[in-house]
């Protein structure tokens, strides 16, 4: 299969191309090229008004016109055939505006901006004739398109001072964000140093309180003052494992007090006063009446 596909041929030793003989071809021959249609056209036959839009692919005839060029470019000419009808259609190439002419057979569809360009091109042929005709037409014309130009200019250049105004704005605000940005990081690094600080203070106020107990102090039986003083308490186990107790961690002068109030609690306790029984009343003060019932 490889062999099918070789490009080479083989020439012979005593091959010369000048031998081989030229064949002769008219001048103007036409040749079949594949092509689509360039625009949508309305075919306009006797026999039928198909309608051949664009793209539509033809095996068409194509050949050279003659006596016809647009600054030395050829202009071609094609020959397709109606899907419908086999009816012959022609059409050539427009150099000039770069574009396709129906020529024989078909109409190009109506489109509107063709229109508005011929009539624009019209209008500027009118308007070239009449300035060679009238100096003040031309003078008038010219002041107004002058007019014109100042008021687009005028125009463009307050966009580009609004357009120059936004920018610096811009950057205003970017700069002030950042810097705005900067206080706040500034502010927040304050913050969060003096929230530091006062924990710190705090945390020392804590141990200072926790490591004393303030316990009033009793003074003698013969003295009515009494002072406060401040005593530390330091917990410390006998046994590995063991709790003191809460007598354990009191003081001796503590210890007294405590044994002084349950003595003079114990000898001013108050007694219980039984309440008089009054006959016939209640506790209440209210005198009961019993009925006796009859048999």
């Amino acid at each position: 299969m490889s062999e099918r596909k070789v490009l080479n041929k083989y020439f012979p030793p005593d091959f010369d191309p000048d031998l081989i003989p030229r064949r002769k071809v008219p001048r103007n021959t036409q040749q079949v090229v594949r092509l689509m249609a360039p625009f949508s056209m309305q075919v306009r036959c006797n026999t039928c008004g198909e309608y051949i839009y664009k793209g539509k692919k033809f095996n068409a005839r194509k050949e050279t016109v003659e006596g016809e060029d647009y600054f030395g470019i050829k202009i071609f000419r094609f020959y397709i055939k109606c899907t419908l009808c086999s009816a012959e259609i022609t059409f050539k190439t427009d150099p000039k505006n770069t574009d396709y002419a129906a020529e024989h057979g078909a109409s190009r569809n109506f489109e509107p901006w063709r229109e508005e360009a011929a009539e624009e091109e019209e209008d500027r042929l009118a308007k070239l004739e009449e300035e060679e005709n009238n100096p003040m037409k031309a003078l008038e014309n010219r002041t107004t398109d002058s007019k014109r130009e100042m008021d687009i200019l005028d125009a463009l250049q307050d966009i580009r001072a609004k357009n120059a105004r936004l920018e610096r704005a811009g950057n205003s605000v970017d700069v002030s964000a950042v810097l705005g940005k900067r206080e706040r990081e500034e502010e927040e690094d304050e913050e969060a140093k003096r929230k530091r600080l006062e924990d710190e203070e705090d945390e020392k106020l804590v141990r200072e309180v926790f490591s004393k107990v303030d316990m009033p102090v009793a003074s003698g039986s013969g003295s009515s003052s009494s002072g406060e003083s401040s005593i530390t308490v330091k917990r410390k186990a006998d046994a590995v494992g063991a709790e003191p107790t809460v007598q354990s961690l009191l003081s001796e002068s503590t210890k007294s007090l405590m044994e002084l109030k349950k003595t003079v609690g114990s000898s001013k306790a108050p007694q219980i006063v039984k309440k008089k029984d009054v006959k016939g009343k209640n506790s209440l003060g209210i005198k009961v009446v019993k009925k006796k019932v009859a048999t």
